[in-house]
């Protein structure tokens, strides 16, 4: 049973991560290497409200809140000049994730932080003692699913970056504002990045490079799972799962390549990962 929670709560601790990178990639056909940086910069804001002895429940908004205004920002001022230039988009952003590395070394040193979990102790399930709040990622990740998916799938913004994604041309002439859509989805990804960091920082530390490690785990399982957010789920529970299992029964540091060397082989199998067509 331990084992079984360990794949479920990999798994959404996988979808969690991912989803903003999903976002940006699948409108904007553009990789977010600042995503890494993204995730600390999460860590660190759940970091700064256990310093300041505050209920750790409001990290969550508050990387939300921190993720959008950087997002805007950064989506205005670099990415937007760059969108015809994709190779040039995917260097600036990874320039920026130094930058912001480097920016948080200045404001909080270099030193493994802590934070505290916003639900402590352990449940019980089918008799066994586990993380309460590593279960509670697992519904947090489904909802999180169904609402990335009904909001592109099941309103006006989903109809209006369903068609920039399809064809941006045909979209503008038809009266849609892409460079809006791009803004939007951006800053959403971005959001949701640093919310991904508030969300892993208390089971684990927070220090200047606790992204890079869930980035290149998270840029695989994008350029595998397609541009839907429901493959992208079922892909993280796959991958999670084999990743899971090879540290328990091989050895750990095989696990944590496990993800990229499965990508490795799909992509070579399946240029187009998971994506239909």
């Amino acid at each position: 049973m331990v084992l079984l929670l360990d794949l479920l709560t990999t798994a959404a601790m996988l979808f969690v991560v991912t989803a903003g990178l999903m976002m940006v990639f699948g409108v904007m056909k553009i990789v977010n290497f600042a995503h890494g940086a993204l995730l600390t910069l999460g860590g660190y804001a759940s970091y700064v409200v256990t310093r300041l002895q505050m209920d750790p429940w409001l990290a969550w908004p508050l990387a939300i809140v921190v993720g959008v205004a950087v997002g805007m920002l950064v989506e205005g001022l670099i990415v937007r000049p760059l969108y015809k230039r994709p190779l040039d988009a995917i260097l600036a952003t990874w320039g920026l994730g130094i930058v912001i590395g480097q920016l948080i070394v200045i404001a909080f040193g270099r030193e493994v932080q802590f934070v505290s979990a916003p639900l402590s102790g352990t449940w019980q399930v089918a008799g066994v003692d586990y993380s309460a709040y590593r279960l509670v990622l697992v519904p947090v990740a489904i909802v999180l699913c169904l609402a990335l998916t009904g909001l592109l799938n099941g309103t006006r913004f989903g109809v209006r970056t369903r068609a920039v994604i399809m064809n941006e041309d045909l979209a503008s002439s038809l009266g849609i504002h892409s460079g809006r859509v791009r803004f939007i989805t951006f800053s959403l990804g971005a959001g949701l990045g640093t919310l991904a960091g508030a969300m892993i920082t208390p089971l684990s530390s927070v220090d200047p490079t606790m992204g890079l490690p869930w980035l290149v785990s998270a840029f695989m399982l994008v350029m595998v799972s397609g541009h839907s957010m429901a493959s992208l789920l079922v892909t993280c529970a796959v991958f999670g799962a084999a990743q899971v299992l090879v540290s328990t029964y091989a050895s750990p540091v095989l696990g944590g390549l496990t993800i990229a060397v499965l990508a490795a082989v799909t992509l070579r199998i399946r240029p187009k990962g998971f994506a239909r067509g």
